[in-house]
Order: C-alpha cells, then structure tokens, then sequence
C-alpha cells in the first residue's frame, strides 16, 4: 500500500485521478490540495465519488507531499517545476501530468509554452511516461513526465512505422480530433456550449505545442528525424481522441502483422482486425488505445487510425499505468474498467 498525493484536484484530469485511485487496491489517496476549495470534502465538489473518497481538499502551502509516496501534479503548465524539487528530495516519486518535464530542449520548451523554465536540472533527469517505449526507463524513475493526450495517439499510431523502413518517414501527416475536455475545465468564450456545440474546427495548424512532443518521441524511437505535419480539431463531444495518420509507403510488407507484432503483450494497445474503423465510445472511460491499420485501394498511403479517451489513457489513466509501473505492481492494476456504452 502506497499513500499518494494530488496537486491541483478540481481540473478533469485530476478528478480522473481520483476516479481511479479511488478502486486502486494498493493506493490510499493520503492528500489533495487546492487553493482556492481548502476545506472543502472532494465527495461534495464531485458528488459522484461519494463514499469513495472521504479527504478534502487542503492548501497546498500547509500539506505536506513529502509524507506521501507519490505525488501526481495535475496542474497547469508551469507549476509543477517550480514545486517538484521538494517533493522529490523529501523522497516522493512524482508523476506530472502538464507538460513541464516532457521536452529535453529546454530552449524548445520555452518557445512553446512561453515561459522561462523553473527547473532545467529535473528536465534532464525526468523520463517520458510512454509506457509502450520507456518502461524499463519508467520502473526506476523518481520524476515520470506523462505524455500529453494527442501525443500519446498519435506517437502509438506511428512508433511501428518509425521503428522500421517501410514508408517515408519525412513526410507523415496526423489529423486529430478531441473533444472539449482536453482543454481542461476552464470558463473560456470557444469552450461555451452554444459556441462547441454544432461546430467543428481546426486550430493550431500553424504549429501545436504538442508537435515537439511527438517528434522528440518518434525520434527517440526511430533513431532519426521524421518530418510531421500535424493538425488538430476540436469536434463537439467531452471525451474522445481519433487521430488519423497518413504515411506513404516505400517498401512492401504485412503492415497488419507490423503493427500486431509491435503491440503484442501490451494490455492496453488493441490492434483491431482488418478493415475495423474504431469509434471514440469504444474507449470511452477506458485506458485502452485502439488502433486500425487500412490502405485504402491498395494504393501507395498508408492509414491509421487511433482512439483514445483523452482524460485516462491520454492523462490520468496513463500516469497510474506509470504509478504501477514505477512502484512495481502489475501495470493494469487499477485500469480494468469497460469503455462506456453508449
């Protein structure tokens, strides 16, 4: 048994945390803060974990993480360098799930996230929480950097391409789609029902903070550069991610069989059988991507297509994966639930 603590408990991703730890058989959730909800039961913020989590929320300045054996920063871009450090010298292993420890280049991050970064020493020792190509780096880490939600697809759509010599890796093309919870829970004008609803858009196409994410990882994986060119959208439902991967083929090969041989013995990457076009609602709630390999008319671009829910295999499912993984419990533990129907 494990005692864990939550930074920054009233977004999505952290009362997703809380949804799973909750049924976690070897977590006590020991602590949550808040600044702002200090004394508030969580059971009375979110009635629906009532009788499952009995803590409130405490002032982050009076708790002490360092009495816990895990401590997750659910928290805005920003934060969590800036109070890592202490955790993890009081002994804590942290797991961050903004996006403060995934880019090695530090230049990079700051022109991205638009900040000067806190903590340039953590960035080198942190390990990208992609399970499915860091675990032995995850299961001896004290800083886990967990991957961001459009990262994680499409990073798992393209890693077997990658890693092998069978299209053209200079010139991919992920198209995404999310639903509004991946903005976080936030009182923004284009998030307002009236103005998500019946709509459907692009955004960041000159260039998503996510972007220097997934080459850095696709890098790390293939053993060179790749050329991407990703778009994201933002499409009317709360959770979901369908990424849609373009890649031109080189050289022949069973492509269905790559991608089955890649991912088998990972329990939470399901390669689909031919032909499947997989749904958003088939992960809803679920840790599980699924993946679907097509080459329409047999001609020469190959698709695939990944699905994920953007709060738990895209944030708070993939950092417990990253908890069992890193405290050596069986990686599922925790992580069992069914995907939502309908």
């Amino acid at each position: 048994m494990i005692k864990v603590g939550i930074v920054g408990g009233t977004g999505y991703t952290g009362v997703e945390l809380l949804r799973l730890l909750a049924v976690h058989p070897d977590v006590e959730i020991a602590a949550i803060t808040s600044r702002g909800e200090s004394g508030t039961p969580v059971a009375r913020m979110f009635p629906s974990l009532r009788k499952r989590v009995d803590v409130a929320f405490t002032d982050p300045a009076a708790t002490d993480l360092g009495a816990c054996d895990c401590v997750f920063f659910a928290t805005p871009n920003g934060v969590a360098m800036g109070q890592a450090g202490p955790v993890l010298e009081a002994g804590a292993k942290v797991i961050d799930l903004s996006a403060d420890f995934r880019l090695k280049d530090i230049a990079t991050w700051e022109r991205w996230y638009k900040m000067k970064h806190a903590s340039p020493e953590l960035v080198a020792e942190a390990v990208y929480g992609l399970p499915e190509t860091n675990r032995e780096g995850i299961r001896g880490a004290r800083l886990v950097a967990n991957p961001g939600c459009y990262a994680t697809a499409v990073q798992l759509a393209l890693l077997p391409l990658v890693e092998t010599d069978f299209v053209d890796r200079d010139h991919l093309v992920a198209d995404a789609k999310s639903g509004v919870s991946g903005a976080g829970r936030k009182a923004e004008v284009d998030l307002l029902f009236s103005e998500a609803s019946d709509n459907f858009k692009a955004y960041a196409v000159g260039g998503h903070r996510h972007h220097p994410e997934i080459v850095q990882g696709l890098r790390q994986a293939g053993g060179k550069d790749v050329g991407l060119t990703f778009v994201p959208h933002l499409v009317p439902m709360i959770r979901g991610i369908l990424a849609t991967v373009y890649a031109r083929v080189t050289r022949e090969t069973d492509f269905q069989k790559l991608f089955e041989t890649r991912y088998e013995g990972e329990a939470f990457v399901d390669v689909l059988p031919p032909g499947t076009q997989p749904e958003t609602r088939w992960v809803r709630g679920s840790n599980h991507c699924r993946i679907a390999v097509h080459r329409p008319m047999g001609g020469d671009t190959l698709v695939v297509l990944a699905v994920e829910d953007n709060l738990v295999k895209g944030a708070a499912g993939q950092a417990v994966q990253n908890m069992n993984i890193a405290f050596g419990f069986p990686e599922g533990r925790g992580l069992d639930q069914v995907a939502l129907l309908p």
